[in-house]
């Protein structure tokens, strides 16, 4: 089909991050594509019919499956311009685990889960992206990661969440050097904080470190403001790293 509007693949369903670059992106007039492994959940029922979002089913560890989704968001919207891989990995089982009693198999799924899935996605994204021509303003789409402050710091018990987010930095560096200069602007966004997003009464929180105080957190809307400014940067002033934290954050 026709490609009017800018299209938008965010690849990770959640409420928070995902979730708010659908909404903002959607009322910046794109169309807004958000793959899951389930695509029945409240929240992707929600952006659909509140926003037009387009849900997609993708398990993104699959390489098949990640090939087939790009096939068709281009088929049924028109070529990503801007894709979003929003997926870090952590599973409850694998989380504050020693090293000596972390599961190699639980560990192996995290590395799927987050830098193999992110490969894909990037793969894919830079196959399409490259496939047209740059055009006047060279540039021919944008590629987010976000990421953890695992992704320069590894912390005690958090040995496989580090290798993961460790490895979608390298992922991200190595792209920006390669793809850059062709037009794909790469951008790594570790977020150094917990992520405070909005409940049904207004109030933000996380699971782990309860509800928000003054802006302790991160706002999920936010972070989606941030993610549009990196996608409509000039190329001359092309960011390829913005650590996100609160004023608050000690680090």
């Amino acid at each position: 089909m026709a490609q009017e509007n800018e299209v938008a693949l965010i690849v990770g369903g959640g409420p928070g991050v995902s979730a708010s670059c659908a909404r903002l992106f959607s009322n910046e007039g794109m169309a807004v594509a958000v793959a899951a492994r389930n695509p029945d959940k409240s929240i992707l029922k929600s952006l659909a019919s509140n926003y037009g979002v387009h849900c997609y089913p993708c398990d993104a560890r699959e390489p098949d499956a990640v090939a087939e989704l790009f096939r068709v968001v281009s088929d049924e919207l028109g070529s990503p311009k801007l894709v979003v891989h929003n997926i870090d990995g952590r599973t409850p089982e694998i989380f504050r685990k020693e090293i000596t009693e972390a599961d190699p198999a639980l560990v192996l799924d995290t590395l799927r889960n987050s830098t193999y899935s992110a490969f894909l996605v990037g793969q894919q994204a830079a196959k399409s992206m490259l496939s047209h021509p740059s055009g006047a303003e060279a540039h021919r789409g944008t590629i987010i990661f976000t990421n953890a402050s695992a992704a320069f710091r590894g912390f005690p018990k958090s040995g496989a969440f580090a290798m993961a987010s460790h490895g979608k930095s390298g992922l991200a560096q190595s792209m920006a050097r390669e793809l850059m200069p062709q037009g794909i602007h790469i951008a790594h966004v570790p977020i150094d904080t917990a992520i405070g997003w909005e409940q049904e009464d207004g109030t933000r929180w996380h699971r782990l470190a309860g509800t928000t105080v003054d802006d302790n957190m991160a706002d999920p809307a936010r972070i989606a403001e941030a993610y549009l400014q990196l996608h409509r940067q000039h190329r001359s002033t092309w960011a390829f790293e913005m650590v996100l934290r609160p004023w608050v954050e000690k680090w």
